[in-house]
């Protein structure tokens, strides 16, 4: 991790010819935006002095109480490699706050925050997570406008070249690279045009900043490819969506929190509560981990994504799975959450709920270990499986009777994200569709 002063920026941007300065934050929906300064404006920015109109961003405030101010990151700064040339860019990654100097209840960075130092007065040092996202590569059209036209009809851990993207996650893997990722691994996925890039896991909240870059990253770099990357969970009907898997421990002084090797399957009293919290929060959590009406068109049976409420230390199927690792490398997979999701809040609402197993002591159900989809429905209910939500609008209903997930977020977060999400569904309910078109014109 970096560790960087306000001298050491100041003396990395005169001697890398850098001449503007993108000072980037969130809104509440996960989408990155940013001010660009000058290399003449740094000062002011590293002293806290940089101003934007918080009524211009949605789910931010209100006209009349506009006014909000950046504070960088200073550990976030990095040159942005994909538009090097005689004159650089570079980027921090900036806190809210109001004019009055406190943290600002809208910003995403400071949910997660909040409950990083519940956490540590429970007396866990460190939360950190893995994430990974998959995502489509698409053709564009002669204009360069993003189209649906796969580029490659490959699948799982092909090569070229059968796998067109191979070169493109190569520049992508190099450019993130420079910005300080360790890259684990990259592949094609199981679908068409699919692919997915690991990074290594860290804490918690430079990790959901890596996710933000890493997102950036991959459809800058799509771009130069004359290609279109998509992080949208369903794209394509009749193949595998997008998931963004996040890989979860607790460390307590300086030891995973979540082993111990007398257990039977190696994991600890806090392990057992930290997944029967999230089991309970599950359906709460699911509009904040995924988000979108599309969202829920991955959720299906039939392309391995997780939509039924149950753990395993052995099978895919289930919501959480754990991965045979023990020892340091002990984890929680949370197998739901897709890459359209906000990363800070979807973290923050995943470790709040497992912090609420641990200090309620709730007991997980026994591990489903066989595939839960060639269950029956009788046979799920005699184990009360219960599912995900069926689609948004159920989400937004069990994010409201969810009190965990709505105090985690604040009531500044979870009133603007509610409303935007019922609009969304609203608008997608009303809005006519190619299938209903295709399916009634002629007929009726």
């Amino acid at each position: 991790m970096n560790n960087y002063t306000k001298d050491d920026i100041i003396r990395i941007v005169k001697e890398q010819n850098v001449k503007f300065i993108r000072l980037q934050f969130t809104d509440i929906f996960g989408t990155l935006k940013n001010i660009s300064i000058t290399e003449k404006q740094l000062s002011r920015a590293l002293d806290n002095q940089c101003m934007f109109d918080g009524s211009s961003i949605e789910g931010f405030v209100r006209i009349e109480e506009s006014d909000m101010c950046l504070y960088p990151d200073l550990n976030s700064f990095a040159i942005i490699p994909w538009l090097d040339g005689e004159e650089r860019v570079a980027r921090l990654i900036c806190d809210v706050y109001r004019p009055d100097g406190t943290p600002f209840d809208g910003d995403p960075r400071y949910v997660l925050k909040k409950v990083l130092k519940e956490a540590a007065d429970m007396g866990y040092d460190g939360f950190n997570i893995g994430p990974e996202a998959e995502f489509f590569l698409f053709q564009t059209d002669k204009d360069g406008k993003p189209s649906n036209i796969l580029y490659d009809k490959a699948g799982y851990f092909d090569l070229g070249p059968v796998d067109l993207g191979e070169s493109v996650r190569r520049d992508m893997c190099k450019a993130l690279e420079q910005m300080g990722f360790e890259i684990e691994a990259s592949h094609h996925e199981c679908a068409d045009s699919q692919h997915e890039i690991d990074f290594k896991y860290g804490a918690a909240l430079s990790t959901a900043d890596n996710i933000m870059t890493f997102k950036l990253a991959v459809k800058s770099i799509a771009q130069q490819h004359n290609l279109h990357a998509t992080f949208m969970p369903k794209p394509i009907y009749g193949i595998a969506g997008s998931g963004m898997h996040i890989n979860m421990s607790l460390t307590k002084n300086g030891k995973n929190a979540f082993y111990d090797e007398s257990d039977e399957l190696g994991l600890s009293q806090d392990a057992y509560h930290f997944i029967a919290g999230i089991l309970e929060h599950s359906r709460g959590m699911a509009a904040i981990t995924n988000p979108l009406v599309n969202s829920y068109k991955r959720l299906v049976p039939g392309y391995e994504a997780p939509i039924y409420v149950a753990w395993s230390a052995h099978n895919r199927s289930p919501l959480i799975r754990i991965p045979s690792s023990r020892g340091a490398a002990t984890r929680i997979e949370l197998r739901n959450p897709d890459p359209s999701a906000n990363p800070y809040l979807a973290v923050a609402v995943a470790l709040a709920a497992g912090l609420d197993g641990i200090k309620r002591k709730l007991t997980p159900p026994a591990p489903v270990d066989c595939n839960i989809y060639d269950m029956s429905k009788a046979e799920r209910k005699s184990l009360n499986i219960l599912s995900l939500p069926r689609n948004l609008s159920e989400a937004i209903a069990d994010m409201r009777e969810d009190k965990l997930v709505c105090d985690t977020l604040g009531e500044h977060i979870c009133d603007k994200y509610i409303k935007a999400k019922e609009l969304e569904w609203i608008d997608y309910t009303t809005c006519v569709h190619d299938w209903e078109v295709d399916s009634y014109l002629i007929k009726y």
